[in-house]
């Protein structure tokens, strides 16, 4: 039998399955949950123009429209988190799509800024597992040591739902218009709905309750976490909002592309987004086997952001597309952030994890969405353009405070702080027989798991 019951039927005579069965069945359906995300997430950057003509929206409008997205994404991050861990990622995943395909049906027929923003508000709930599960999943069901690797890969495939938010997004959005086109991506997200609740196998670690005497306080209290989260939040919140609305205002008001040209570097960036996904992850991996910390390689690709982004405010004489390729690799290091986290805490807690550093980056993407549309609106407008100084302003803040989340990374820590532990240094450790619950939950967790050592 091939699908969930069949699955199950094999885990239990067989203590799980592994492989490319895993890959089929777990991996590849929440992949396509999470390009439906990415999809949704950049798609106003496409349609931005014509939602602005036809209803007559500002950049403020425009926005709060599209960065109310990450607002309520934030906002739904830590219950999601809880409920992945407690009902597990296929029953949360399923459910919350149906969510965002009636928020895609209302976005097709909205008539102006409040349902626009409505409809946008439900898709981002709908969404906001999408990710998350993902990540779950891949804890779950891969080895440890692979979590880095399997998260690339997780990224880079749904990635390119920002590539098909470019100009195959075009291509439809000229032949149906954007209504249709939302109506497209409705019944598109019901149906992965349907596949990700008939096909996903369960797991019996899913349904696990909060570890005793842990669970989310420890998460917001564990100084690591309030180390690396502001680095993070920072880059890859404002490598979205930048991505998904401020790119292509920057590429036709200050570089003065057309629309062709505007979309084709568009589909550019998300391709290097895509492929970043990849990179990120294998030298995740690799850094790892090596003994280099991933926190060192975030701390990178946060420097580089930083320049690339300084080149694009002082106009330094690059290509126009060359920063912009760097913003969108620093989009896809969630596969470096979320890699850290797994190490922080024990897979129980993966959910709410994820979901709390999901909080800072999707808060960090309103802020930085709506602030720049805020900056860019003290301007007056000339001939449909705001000048290129706000366009620098705008920019030149959210530098500043990302060079700020890399100094408070970059001050050296604790004694304690800075002892990795047997999980960190990627031990294998064996838990004694007889240990009691309590203690268990400060033990690392088992790597040669054998119900998760499986091929890949």
């Amino acid at each position: 039998m091939f699908g969930r019951k069949g699955a199950q039927a094999e885990a239990v005579s067989n203590a799980g399955i592994s492989g490319w069965l895993v890959v089929a069945l777990v991996f590849m359906p929440f992949a396509a949950g999470y390009f439906l995300s990415y999809l949704f997430r950049t798609i106003n950057g496409v349609v931005s123009e014509r939602l602005a003509s036809e209803l007559g929206l500002n950049a403020a409008d425009l926005g709060l429209i599209t960065a109310v997205y990450f607002l309520v994404l934030a906002a739904a991050q830590i219950p999601v988190g809880m409920m992945l861990d407690r009902y597990g990622p296929r029953r949360v995943q399923s459910a919350l799509l149906v969510v965002a395909a009636l928020g895609a049906a209302g976005f097709a027929r909205s008539t102006g800024p409040i349902s626009l923003m409505t409809s946008r508000a439900v898709i981002g709930l709908g969404v906001a597992a999408a990710l998350t599960a993902g990540l779950k999943a891949i804890v779950l069901w891969f080895p440890r040591e692979r979590v880095a690797l399997v998260n690339g890969y997780m990224v880079m495939l749904g990635a390119l739902g920002a590539v098909a938010a470019t100009l195959p997004a075009e291509a439809v959005l000229a032949r149906t218009g954007w209504r249709d086109m939302f109506d497209i991506l409705a019944v598109a997200t019901a149906g992965t709905a349907v596949l990700i609740y008939f096909l996903v196998p369960e797991r019996e670690s899913d349904a696990a309750a909060a570890p005793a005497g842990g669970g989310l306080w420890s998460i917001l209290t564990d100084r690591r976490f309030w180390k690396i989260a502001p680095l993070s939040g920072a880059c890859i919140g404002s490598a979205w909002s930048m991505q998904g609305l401020w790119a292509p205002a920057w590429l036709t008001e200050v570089e003065g592309m057309t629309r062709s040209q505007v979309v084709t570097a568009l589909c550019e960036t998300a391709i290097m987004l895509s492929l970043g996904a990849w990179l990120l992850g294998t030298l995740a991996n690799w850094t790892r086997r090596n003994g280099i910390r991933s926190e060192t390689l975030l701390a990178i690709v946060g420097a580089m952001f930083i320049l690339a982004q300084l080149a694009l405010v002082f106009r330094l004489p690059v290509p126009s597309i060359v920063p912009w390729l760097m913003i969108a690799i620093v989009g896809a290091a969630t596969v470096l952030s979320f890699a850290i986290i797994s190490d922080y805490f024990p897979k129980e807690m993966a959910g709410r994890a994820n979901g709390v550093l999901n909080v800072v980056h999707f808060g960090w993407g309103f802020l930085a969405q709506y602030g720049t549309g805020l900056v860019l609106a003290q301007w007056a407008q000339h001939d449909g353009h705001y000048p290129i100084f706000a366009y620098q302003v705008a920019f030149g803040v959210n530098v500043a405070l990302q060079f700020a989340a890399l100094v408070w990374f970059a001050i050296p820590r604790g004694k304690r702080e800075r002892e990795p532990t047997n999980l960190q240094l990627g031990l294998d450790v064996d838990e004694p027989s007889g240990h009691d619950a309590a203690s268990s939950h400060e033990r690392p967790i088992l790597i040669s798991d054998p119900a998760t050592s499986g091929t890949w």
